[in-house]
């Protein structure tokens, strides 16, 4: 049986990559859409040899667009979380890393017409129901791939993307704090359990024998520590309401300390199976949230960030990440209007990707 072509852009978001697909070019029915996008990352070898994945959990998302219905948006942002290993596909969490080159991409794509030097693409987020504006470098009426802005994890430099995000807090749960506490005890250890942008458990990695500076190697070489967080991790889920994420991405993990670069505070983020060679966009907003909230794991580790809106910097394996996050305190509790980040992409590829017949004949039964 012949194989089966399907249109995609290759891009790098942020300090992540995958394909990018018009939605429309894929199945509708999310079994066959799982099958395919196995088949186009290559999920069942730890090279992905077979596919265009890269044999990390970064390097095996996907963006699916399309133009939006909502009166908000003007594209509709579906994000899969791909295996490396085991044939899994998750369709719950986003990904602010790719979703940096959304607007790139809808650009390209023609769902989204430039609009001058710079034009602003509003993205729903189909996953969480969160609303972005991606600002992308459009001189000419062409997007701008070079530049001068720099993120850690990335080399070189490359033309700034600003991302606007609303809507964030209780993505997936519905509440900023889904176990109603600023704080639970799992298994002995303190967590903070929170939904900002995406659904964590939270703790300090002193509390698990570590220094929270150890670098990526160092960590995943540590599977003590990943058999003693991933009960923690599962836990906590079913106490955020979310059933049984045995077999889901999130939530996922996170480990505070104090920083040691001038940041405000250090963190490891975890996928949760490996640890993030840099930091999440989506868990960057929920650390930073967890920082400014009153009474979470994060209080003692830092010295509390001045000015409105805040600037909170997030010391990772790779780097710092800067959140700037626009919120207030009161009677009510942490409230978070906005939360903004700069970042960058850079379209790598683009044509079709080859799937098997067998996978899938196309729309109309190719």
């Amino acid at each position: 049986m012949q194989q089966t072509p399907i249109p995609y852009l290759f891009l790098r978001g942020g300090t992540s990559r995958g394909p990018y697909f018009n939605r429309s070019d894929l199945p509708e029915d999310r079994e066959t859409l799982a099958e395919v996008l196995l088949a186009v990352v290559g999920s069942g070898h730890p090279l992905n040899i077979d596919g265009i994945g890269g044999g990390a959990a970064v390097t095996t998302k996907v963006a699916m667009l399309s133009r939006s219905n909502d009166p908000y948006a003007d594209v509709d942002y579906f994000f899969a979380q791909v295996s490396v290993e085991d044939r899994t596909v998750d369709f719950k969490p986003t990904c602010g890393n790719i979703l940096s080159g959304v607007g790139p991409a809808a650009l390209e794509m023609g769902l989204v017409a430039p609009t001058g030097d710079r034009t602003s693409v509003r993205v729903l987020s189909v996953n969480t129901g969160a609303r972005v504006e991606a600002v992308v470098e459009t001189p000419g009426g062409k997007v701008r791939y070079d530049g001068t802005a720099a993120i850690d994890g990335v080399p070189g430099t490359a033309a700034p993307i600003y991302l606007n995000f609303m809507d964030v807090v209780g993505s997936s749960t519905g509440a900023l704090l889904p176990t109603g506490a600023a704080r639970d005890v799992i298994d002995g250890i303190e967590v903070t359990c929170m939904d900002v942008a995406m659904p964590m458990a939270i703790a300090r990695a002193a509390d698990f024998g570590l220094t929270g500076h150890e670098t990526v190697a160092e960590l995943d070489a540590n599977r003590a520590f990943y058999a003693r967080m991933e009960p923690i991790r599962i836990e906590a889920g079913k106490r955020m309401g979310m059933g049984d994420v045995s077999n889901s991405v999130t939530p996922k993990f996170g480990l505070l300390a104090e920083p040691r670069a001038g940041g405000t505070i250090a963190a490891r983020y975890f996928m949760p199976k490996s640890c993030h060679p840099t930091m999440a966009v989506t868990g960057s907003q929920c650390l930073a949230s967890c920082v400014l909230t009153p009474g979470t794991v994060a209080e003692g580790l830092f010295v509390p960030p001045q000015g409105q809106p805040a600037l909170v910097v997030i010391e990772h394996p790779s780097g710092t990440i800067e959140v700037t996050v626009d919120y207030q305190t009161g009677a009510d509790g942490f409230r978070l209007r906005s939360a903004g980040l700069l970042r960058t992409a850079r379209l790598l590829a683009g044509g079709v990707v080859y799937v098997p017949g067998a996978v899938w004949r196309g729309k109309h039964g190719a």
